[in-house]
């Protein structure tokens, strides 16, 4: 009898503890949604996305499996899912916190590995004037509208960011079927590019950087006329992705959050940074989305930065 009592005693000892780990498992999980539901509203209110529905389950998917066992768990035994002390224990979670948002952090990952690359590679060598044989972005512009007899309302080199990730060969792979609609074009053969930038790089010899010009047709008004690109990261990372098999590191990583990543940190860098600052531009396109179309909205960032655009083309052509 002193055994059996014993065992069942040692049974009920196991089942509060039970209950009571399955609450503290609820509140964890609580306190870590709450901060990554905060880290996602802030991003979707800085970039100005829609939210993914699928990638937010994907990733959320383990978290709240296991809150609603912990829940079920406790509702079970009929027993309160937050006790008095969540509230204490969240407390104590963002005192303990704070000291780690004064350390600053030393960890670079992907997506910010690629925007210092793509910014110090690329961009560092087409903006700013070397004060040698090469006289700077705008200035290259300058030289480009005095040869062609042109106009860029905007002397900033617009660098197109798809949600797809794919950058075709040619930006006019994304103009619509109806040419009612605003549609861009290589400039032609004779004068597509600007000038070209030959530097020594990396034991390379005059090695040649090269930026294209595009027009943007419209019904029943004058072209307008820009420097615009896609990202080259991005088109190496779509690459890569459709490669899973090969680049495994790279299998399970979610490409709307290096998008981001790579995003914040470009432009932070641009802004910084006075010699490419007011220099370039990122322009996000919903390739996905069918009634969206590159031109209008190359038009309206161009109408964003230069509201009197119009009349600057309509005064010097």
């Amino acid at each position: 009898m002193n055994n059996n009592k014993i065992f069942i005693y040692g049974i009920e000892i196991l089942f509060a503890l039970g209950i009571s780990l399955a609450r503290y498992i609820a509140y964890i999980v609580i306190i870590k949604g709450t901060h990554e539901a905060c880290v996602l509203g802030y991003s979707v209110f800085h970039t100005r996305d829609k939210l993914d529905v699928k990638v937010i389950w994907k990733r959320c998917k383990t978290y709240a499996m296991v809150l609603a066992a912990a829940v079920a768990c406790v509702a079970y035994h009929k027993q309160r899912v937050l006790g008095e002390d969540f509230l204490l224990l969240f407390i104590a979670h963002l005192v303990t916190k704070y000291p780690e948002m004064e350390q600053i952090s030393c960890v670079i990952n992907y997506g910010m590995g690629m925007a210092y690359s793509f910014y110090e590679g690329y961009l560092a060598q087409i903006i700013p004037s070397d004060g040698a044989r090469f006289v700077g972005f705008e200035e290259n512009i300058n030289t480009y509208e005095a040869k062609q007899g042109v106009v860029f309302p905007v002397k900033r080199l617009f660098i197109v960011i798809t949600k797809s990730l794919y950058c075709p060969p040619d930006l006019k792979h994304f103009n619509k079927s109806n040419r009612d609609l605003p549609y861009l074009e290589a400039c032609k053969v004779s004068d597509q590019s600007l000038e070209d930038v030959e530097k020594d790089v990396a034991g390379v010899k005059n090695r040649t950087y090269r930026n294209s010009a595009y027009v943007i047709y419209r019904q029943g008004r004058r072209p307008v006329y820009l420097s615009v690109e896609c990202a080259t990261p991005l088109h190496t990372l779509y690459r890569v992705l459709q490669k899973k098999t090969i680049y495994e590191e790279l299998a399970h990583v979610e490409p709307a959050e290096l998008v981001n990543d790579f995003c914040s940190t470009l432009r932070s860098i641009v802004q910084k940074n006075p010699e490419s600052r007011d220099k370039c531009e990122l322009v996000f396109y919903d390739d996905l989305d069918p009634t969206q179309n590159l031109a209008d909205i190359l038009l309206d960032k161009i109408r964003e930065l230069e509201p009197d655009f119009e009349n600057i083309i309509n005064r010097r052509e």
